[in-house]
C-alpha cells in the first residue's frame, strides 16, 4: 500500500506546471527574458551595447555616410576593445591631429573614420600592443563647406556646421529663384577614394515627405537648374509686352 501511495504521489508531482511546483517549495520563476540570444563570438556587454546603440547630444548624426572625412574641431571617442584604459574623448586640432594616450599626436584630418581606426590601430601595433581593435564614434562634427550655384537667391559657398540636409542646404541659400526647376536638384561629390558621383534629387517630393532628405556631405556642390520652358515662356511674354508698348516696334521687320 505504500508503494501504491508512492507513485501516486510521484506522479502528481510530475504532472503539476513548473510555476506551482516553485510555489510550493517557495522559489520564484525567473521572468522570460525577451533579449535575443548572445551572438557567438562577441562578449554579452558589447552584444547589449551595439543592439541599443549609444545616446548622442542634439544636433549631431546619428548615422554617418561612409565617404564622411574627419575635420578640424571634430569631436571623436576612440576606444580600443580589451584596454579600457586608453578610451578617450579628443577633438581634432586646428592641424588636423588627436592626441591620443601612448602614441601621441595621430593626423586623422581628411580620413574616414573606417581609414582612422586602421591608422590608429597600426600606430599602436607598432610598440605598444599585438592585432590592436580600435573603434571610432564622431561625436559632432564641424568645420564643413558646401557650394551652392545655379537658380538660387543667393548662390555660394557655405560653411555649415553638424547635420545638414538638402532641404537646410538650399534654405541657407534663399531658396530657388524664380524659374528654377526644383524638380532635378543635382548633388555632385567626390568620395574617400576619390570617385565622382552625381545625384539628383526632386525637392518637391523631399517636401511632401515622398523621399528622405538626404544628407549633405563635406565639399558637396549642389547645383539647382532652371526650367528652361518657364523661362523661354517668360522671355517670349516679356518680348510681346515690350513690343506692345513700343512705337516702333510697327516697323520692325517681320
Amino acid at each position: 500500500m505504500k508503494i501504491l501511495f508512492s507513485v501516486l504521489a510521484l506522479c502528481l508531482a510530475v504532472w503539476q506546471p513548473p510555476v506551482v511546483l516553485a510555489q510550493v517549495r517557495g522559489a520564484e520563476v525567473p521572468p522570460q527574458s525577451s533579449m535575443p540570444d548572445p551572438v557567438p563570438g562577441v562578449p554579452t556587454s558589447a552584444a547589449s551595447s551595439a543592439s541599443a546603440g549609444r545616446a548622442m547630444p542634439l544636433g549631431t548624426l546619428a548615422s554617418l555616410g561612409a565617404d564622411y572625412r574627419i575635420g578640424p574641431n571634430d569631436l571623436m571617442d576612440v576606444e580600443v576593445f580589451g584596454v579600457p584604459d586608453l578610451k578617450r574623448t579628443v577633438r581634432v586640432n586646428s592641424s588636423g591631429q588627436v592626441s591620443l594616450a601612448l602614441v601621441g599626436n595621430v593626423e586623422v584630418a581628411g580620413l574616414s573614420a573606417q581609414r582612422a581606426e586602421i591608422l590608429i590601430a597600426q600606430k599602436y601595433a607598432e610598440k605598444y600592443l599585438q592585432n590592436p581593435q580600435v573603434s571610432l564614434f564622431i561625436r559632432e562634427f564641424t568645420s564643413q563647406r558646401i557650394t551652392i550655384e545655379g537658380a538660387v537667391a543667393k548662390p555660394g559657398i557655405y560653411p555649415v556646421t553638424g547635420q545638414v540636409t538638402l532641404l537646410r542646404a538650399l534654405a541657407l541659400a534663399g531658396g530657388g529663384a524664380p524659374f528654377s526647376d526644383l524638380s532635378d536638384i543635382m548633388v555632385f561629390r567626390v568620395g574617400q577614394d576619390g570617385v565622382k558621383t552625381t545625384s539628383t534629387h526632386n525637392l518637391d517630393k523631399i517636401r511632401a515627405g515622398a523621399t528622405p532628405d538626404p544628407l549633405v556631405l563635406a565639399d558637396d556642390v549642389i547645383v539647382v537648374k532652371r526650367d528652361p520652358v518657364r523661362a523661354a515662356l517668360r522671355d517670349s511674354l516679356f518680348r510681346d509686352v515690350l513690343d506692345s508698348i513700343n512705337p516702333f516696334s510697327i516697323f520692325a521687320p517681320k
